[in-house]
């Protein structure tokens, strides 16, 4: 069993079209789960055309108030990093539970014994299945700020199932927050997908950066390749003794099956798949 990380540094880079198409690929011959972690806006059950299932509702830890014993000193909303809660003097404090991340301080600091623990739900799970592929996705809801307890809600159900699959695939958020190192840090080997861009290439960078710092293996993905633009990745890539590992050209049919929602399918992506066969780092 190997668990493999998709991941790149800005938003619509084709992640999920890697993904999916590699998810596709792998499934013809082995027992694939693919895991959507970008739970801000998962997209994978679009490509693959799954109708999802609930399976869970996920809660976060917030504070509530005993009004009889607090004293109104203040100390709650002088630790509280996220300004979730506001203090007057005198009075008890007021909380905005859509701010708060569960981190504890406000408990910590009140002497009085007057904060205790309570919970709001903050996401669900999902799965399904199609093309071969079990799919489990999360799903943040809409304006709550720690998106990593979703992924680690994720990862513990891989957790519990994963010898069932030859190859378990992770589909990260973009960026390099939280929930993506969340999500990177369970992976055995990182596939960074980029495309020929300025800011493509700048962003992917920080994701190598990353990467590096976690101590995982990674190779990179160029996306919509044109041979005229290759020069700006491999110039980077220089930086870190690495060469492009596979390209996904430019075309009009990759372009229309995923405006369809369709898995692509392309030459490059059976060339990533032998790859992640063979073990290939």
């Amino acid at each position: 069993m190997r668990i493999i990380g998709i991941t790149g540094g800005k938003g619509g880079t084709g992640k999920s079209t890697v993904a999916t198409a590699l998810a596709v690929e792998l499934a013809k011959n082995n027992s694939v789960l693919l895991a959507d972690m970008d739970v801000e806006c998962p997209n994978d059950h679009l490509i693959l055309n799954i109708k999802r299932k609930e399976i869970k509702k996920i809660y976060q830890r917030i504070p509530e108030f005993d009004t009889e014993k607090c004293t109104g000193c203040g100390k709650c909303a002088n630790v509280c990093k996220t300004n979730a809660i506001v203090s007057i003097k005198n009075k008890p404090p007021i909380f905005i539970k859509e701010q708060c991340n569960g981190c504890g301080a406000c408990m910590i600091v009140c002497k009085d014994h007057a904060v205790y623990w309570a919970k709001k739900p903050i996401g669900k799970l999902y799965s399904g299945k199609n093309y071969n592929i079990d799919l489990v996705t999360g799903e943040l809801k809409i304006s709550e700020p720690v998106s990593e307890i979703v992924v680690d809600h994720i990862k513990e159900m891989i957790e519990k199932n994963k010898e069932k699959y030859d190859f378990i695939l992770i589909d990260t958020a973009a960026g390099t927050h939280c929930d993506v190192i969340c999500a990177l840090s369970y992976c055995d080997f990182v596939l960074g997908v980029t495309e020929p861009t300025p800011l493509g290439i700048h962003d992917v960078e920080l994701i190598i950066r990353l990467i590096i710092k976690l101590k995982k293996p990674f190779d990179i993905i160029l996306n919509r390749y044109e041979k005229e633009n290759e020069h700006m990745i491999t110039n980077m890539l220089e930086k870190y003794n690495k060469r492009i590992f596979a390209k996904i050209p430019y075309k009009k049919e990759i372009m229309e099956k995923y405006s369809k929602g369709i898995p692509i399918k392309d030459e490059s992506i059976i060339k990533i798949a032998e790859a992640v066969r063979n073990g290939s780092d």
